[in-house]
């Protein structure tokens, strides 16, 4: 028979509440040789913390490559078809003439009726102003903008509503002088903007077809003609003209033309122009934005739009992961204070790599407005993580932190 315990050690008293039996032969034991292997639980935080910081890498960078541009010939006609990453534009700059009257004529499909992209830019580089048409959702929008510097700009604009909600061939014409702007839809009178207007500045510059120079706002469709005049069309011209597009894929009116485009190549990266002005239009083989913004200021970035909160949300989110994790494992390191100090300088470090990394990714939007929001998000994945402190070092003992963490 084994001694009782008690009777080899008399001088220890049994309690009852240190004595443990072991469970393969018996043996009494102290509660410290059953712990939880604390050593191998403080390595996983690291491994975590690694896959975490490459799952944030992975999605701010995705692709990691310049996609192939998303431009095609149309198989049954005259035509380009516009895809997701897609761009055209002139290889040299388009000249702005002395009329002050101007027209512009196209001749497009869109293929998603709630889209919000750009149909047609007119871009000045070296004084980095804009003029362009975007589809917004089921309206037409027409927009100048000037940026004087990084940190200020100029917008005016102009917006009618359902001229793009059939995803039928929708010519558009687009006339402008003294008395203001007019827009056409199908020939017929669509709105009137008196207090728009467009100067031959404004009609000239880089041509780019369904995309901004400044960033990815690609827009899907196709286009069948595209026409400009250094004239204001009458409205007896407009409806001859898209009656001539339609049945002959031409317009009727030649005067003062300054570019036309048929796009009846079928094959090849050029587009040529029919006018001779020879400003022919460019398929690059891969996508490419011409001027892309590098870290674009908050002020800038800024718009009460439901894709600019869309954004901010999922940046916030996002980081949130990081900050939690990365805490965990300083906090096992550091005090926390320091702890999150640390957490949070990291998530603006890594934010900001790939916010640098972006400008060379022509499908990714370099801005600071993200900085901002990944941040935040670092911070509150720290806050949250304090919160929890007491729950999660009872699920990982390793981690040690209610006597590091104030909860």
């Amino acid at each position: 028979m084994r001694p009782d315990h008690n009777e080899k050690c008399p001088n220890v008293p049994k309690t009852g509440d240190e004595e443990i039996v072991h469970a393969r032969n018996g043996e009494i034991g102290h509660p410290e040789r059953l712990k939880p292997d604390r050593t191998s639980m403080r390595s996983l935080l690291p491994l975590i913390c690694i896959a975490v910081l490459c799952i944030t890498l992975s999605l701010g960078l995705w692709p990691f490559h310049v996609p192939k541009n998303d431009v095609s010939w149309m198989d049954n006609g005259n035509g380009l078809r516009f895809g997701k990453a897609s761009t055209v534009f002139s290889s040299l700059p388009l000249q702005s003439g002395d009329s002050p009257e101007m027209t512009l004529e196209m001749w497009v499909i869109p293929r998603l009726i709630w889209n919000s992209a750009t149909l047609v830019s007119f871009y000045h580089a070296e004084n980095r102003s804009l003029f362009s048409l975007r589809q917004s959702e089921a309206g037409l929008l027409l927009q100048k903008e000037t940026r004087r510097d990084r940190s200020s700009s100029e917008k005016t604009h102009f917006f009618i509503t359902d001229l793009l909600r059939s995803n039928q061939p929708r010519f558009l014409t687009v006339t402008s002088g003294s008395v203001g702007t007019t827009i056409y839809l199908n020939g017929t009178l669509a709105a009137t903007a008196p207090d728009f207007r467009l100067s031959p500045n404004d009609l000239s510059g880089r041509l780019i077809l369904g995309d901004s120079p400044w960033q990815t706002d690609s827009w899907a469709g196709e286009f069948l003609g595209l026409a400009l005049y250094r004239r204001r069309l009458t409205a007896a011209e407009v409806i001859q003209n898209y009656t001539a597009w339609r049945e002959n894929g031409q317009p009727t009116e030649r005067s003062n033309l300054a570019t036309l485009y048929y796009f009846d190549e079928r094959s090849g990266a050029i587009v040529h122009d029919q006018s001779g002005s020879h400003d022919d239009l460019y398929i690059p083989p891969r996508y490419e934005v011409i001027d892309q913004f590098f870290l674009e200021p908050v002020w800038s970035e800024f718009g009460m739009t439901r894709s600019y909160w869309s954004a901010a949300l999922k940046n916030i989110v996002g980081l949130v992961p990081f900050g939690f994790c990365f805490f965990a494992y300083l906090a096992t390191r550091f005090p926390s204070r320091r702890a999150a100090i640390l957490t949070v300088v990291l998530g603006t470090t890594v934010s900001l790599t790939i916010e640098i990394l972006q400008w060379y990714l022509p499908t990714r939007d370099s801005g600071s407005t993200d900085i901002i929001t990944n941040t935040l998000g670092t911070w509150i994945g720290v806050v949250f993580y304090r919160v929890l402190a007491r729950s999660f070092s009872s699920r990982l003992p390793s981690a040690e932190l209610s006597s590091n963490v104030r909860v």
